[in-house]
């Protein structure tokens, strides 16, 4: 696929190799807003209307003009405004109107003067502030200007999202269609859950774990189960991915020692290479393009199947689906006891995250085999140790980036 792959291949190298050959093959369609929840937008989102729509008050108090104010007298209240229900009537010099927060300000309103800076006698009003100019006013358009641009294309339809369309009036919005990934797990130890085990096998949990992701992302999947390792199989179920989905995630298959048949089937039917990448989880990766869908090869073990599809295919399937993508928020923490690490590759270490006496402190969930799954399902966060780091005291700073929509 055009890169170097006789060395450690760095993570970032890899994904912007990826990411350039990438882009978005999900076709558009127009949706009622109730049904677009989950669906990333094809096109920008102008509010029709600005926001607020009208000048308001903010507060509970008197609508006034600042003049009125100057001799020091009370005023008279001339009626009130309440949400939903203007002021209509006249309003004479020295008068002021009760108004409610939300409530339209009437015309040549100046401030409004909150309630408690006020006294009632009966229908006169005595202000004990001399409120700003605009003071309590919430002005037209000081939120979202009519025209402008809410939410551009590649947003995530999420429920932060759908409140605001509807404050604007949007009913239907155009969005891009799901995009299909095919998965399946390959390996004769592998077998379903539920079923016995004989001696030498395992059960399938990869699946399940990029089944469970898949579906944080909006995309539509295609399970094709455990496939053996046989030649004939396994070509059925590499035409059938490509015939039928965007996008082809195996786990397993990809690392050396495994089966050749495996790699010279990709190779035959499509462009694929084999990468070793220079980050522990997940060293083994495959990416490239079958007929007609994209492949991505993940490793076996639990925790690097996770960790690559995390850091790599996530941003890849966001990229073809026609989402924004943005990388994940890295902290800085200290640790709490000592992190055993080797130099040479970027180590994404599962850690438990917490807020310390002296700011975030971070601690091993234990071990870091790859193999170990428990070790992830405990952890809150990745603590993400440089390539050229090695083993690291306690007390030290590293980087630790949250979980968060996929793994949260």
């Amino acid at each position: 696929m055009g890169f170097d792959t006789s060395g450690l291949l760095p993570l970032s190298d890899a994904l912007q190799g990826m990411l350039e050959q990438l882009a978005c093959c999900c076709d558009s369609e127009q949706l009622p807003l109730p049904e677009a929840l989950g669906r990333v937008l094809a096109s920008d989102i102008a509010s029709p209307l600005a926001v607020p729509p009208f000048d308001n008050s903010a507060m509970d108090g008197y609508a006034v003009r600042i003049a009125d104010l100057a001799a020091g007298t009370p005023l008279i209240m001339a009626g009130k405004a309440f949400a939903g229900q203007p002021y209509q009537g006249e309003w004479p010099a020295g008068h002021c109107v009760r108004i409610m927060t939300g409530a339209p300000v009437p015309a040549g309103t100046d401030a409004v003067v909150i309630q408690e800076e006020t006294q009632a006698d009966g229908d006169r009003i005595t202000f004990l502030a001399q409120p700003e100019p605009g003071q309590n006013i919430r002005r037209a358009g000081s939120d979202i200007g009519k025209g402008a641009c809410v939410l551009p294309a590649g947003t995530r339809l999420t429920p932060r999202e759908m409140p605001l369309l509807a404050s604007l009036g949007v009913a239907t919005v155009v969005v891009r269609r799901p995009l299909k990934v095919a998965i399946f797990s390959t390996g004769d130890e592998l077998k379903p859950v539920g079923t016995p085990l004989a001696h030498g096998d395992i059960y399938d949990s990869n699946r399940y774990g990029v089944r469970a992701m898949l579906a944080r992302m909006g995309c539509d999947c295609l399970d094709l189960g455990i496939i053996p390792d046989d030649p004939a199989q396994l070509r059925a179920a590499f035409i059938r991915a490509d015939e039928e989905a965007d996008v082809l995630i195996t786990t397993g298959g990809v690392s050396v020692g495994d089966a050749d048949f495996t790699k010279q089937l990709l190779d035959e039917l499509g462009e694929i290479g084999f990468w070793k990448l220079a980050i522990k989880p997940g060293k083994p990766f495959a990416f490239g393009r079958l007929p007609r869908a994209w492949f991505f090869g993940l490793p076996g073990n639990p925790v690097s199947a996770m960790v690559t599809f995390d850091q790599l295919v996530q941003p890849a399937l966001a990229k073809l689906a026609g989402q924004r993508f943005e990388r994940p928020l890295q902290l800085q923490a200290v640790t709490t006891e000592p992190l055993r690490k080797s130099p040479g590759r970027l180590d994404f270490q599962r850690g438990i995250l917490s807020q310390g006496p002296n700011g975030l402190e971070v601690r091993s969930t234990g071990s870091q085999d790859s193999a170990v799954f428990s070790s992830l399902s405990r952890a809150n966060c990745y603590i993400v140790l440089e390539r050229e780091r090695g083993r690291v005291a306690a007390g030290e700073t590293v980087t630790v980036e949250p979980f968060g929509g996929l793994l949260l």
